[in-house]
């Protein structure tokens, strides 16, 4: 990770989950739903579970398999642990810092996919433990990673911690409120700025526009960091409301069956086998005439 690629691979990871949460909530918000969370039994179809599947999971898993991958094959001579001096010194540490990073999301990945596919049913506050105690781990090894920085890797990194820190209290506050719409807009907008923050600090660290090395000793280059930090707080937002606005638009315009049709529809009832059975309005009509007969013939 410590590269150009290992800051905006992991980067862009972030800002595609992110931009996939938000479309999540744009539309539990859209049509006024909650999340969803429930643990409820699934469905025994075969093309029902195939839906089901966890592809947040999965991509977790996937992109954690390729950065270890690409962590191990990055480092000279292999990563190995201990040197053979006497006496012994581990060797690698931020790599290892970075490795560690990568496992907690391949595992984080193996339990949503364990919970929503494996289990008998799926239980949210396993995935939401898993998530929140992923970035309490994060957050030491953030803290532990800044040790002997300085100037602007040390005030880049800063205020990515400061990121990972809310992300941690969210995640935290949602093992009480997993159904809380506005702490998952809290969350999905903190998960975008850690990954567009990562994209600017593999730019800030190693491929600076201008083309010569940021100064650790001007110190209006550590005022722009923070600034440039500013601006991406303010560029995330507007992405979030971007996504709800195409989405709000996508849902009024191009999926009518999300308005709500009042008492329009027709009176339902569901089976013990899961199945929506309707009553036809020519059903209920036919009924009405054979209880109007019946009422003139029994009358004198």
């Amino acid at each position: 990770m410590g590269t150009f690629t290992g800051h905006v691979y992991p980067g862009l990871f972030l800002i595609s989950y992110g931009l996939y949460q938000a479309t999540v909530v744009s539309k539990a918000v859209i049509v006024s739903d909650s999340l969803p969370n429930s643990c409820l039994p699934r469905n025994k179809g075969r093309w029902v579970r195939l839906w089901e599947i966890s592809y947040r999971g999965l991509l977790k898993m996937v992109t954690g398999s390729i950065l270890i991958a690409y962590e191990i094959s990055c480092t000279k001579g292999g990563l190995i642990l201990m040197d053979r001096e006497l006496p012994p010194r581990f060797m690698y540490p931020k790599e290892w810092q970075h490795l560690t990073m990568f496992i907690l999301l391949t595992l984080n990945g193996c339990v949503d996919v364990m919970s929503k596919n494996l289990l008998p049913q799926r239980c949210v506050l396993l995935e939401r433990g898993a998530g929140a105690l992923t970035f309490y781990v994060l957050l030491m090894l953030l803290v532990s990673h800044v040790q002997g920085s300085t100037g602007v890797e040390l005030q880049t990194h800063c205020l990515l911690i400061l990121v990972v820190f809310l992300l941690m209290l969210v995640l935290t506050i949602e093992l009480w409120a997993p159904d809380a719409l506005h702490l998952s807009l809290i969350e999905t907008f903190l998960f975008l700025m850690m990954g567009s923050w990562l994209v600017q600090a593999g730019f800030i660290l190693y491929r600076p526009v201008s083309g010569y090395p940021w100064q650790d000793d001007d110190i209006s280059d550590i005022m722009f960091i923070t600034t440039f930090f500013c601006w991406h707080v303010m560029i995330n937002a507007l992405c979030l409301l971007g996504v709800y606005g195409i989405s709000s638009f996508w849902h009024h315009w191009y999926n009518p069956s999300l308005t709500l049709t009042g008492s329009t529809e027709a009176p339902y009832y569901v089976s013990t086998e899961g199945t929506i059975y309707k009553l036809l309005p020519e059903v209920e009509q036919s009924e009405k005439d054979e209880q109007a007969l019946l009422l003139s013939e029994s009358a004198p």
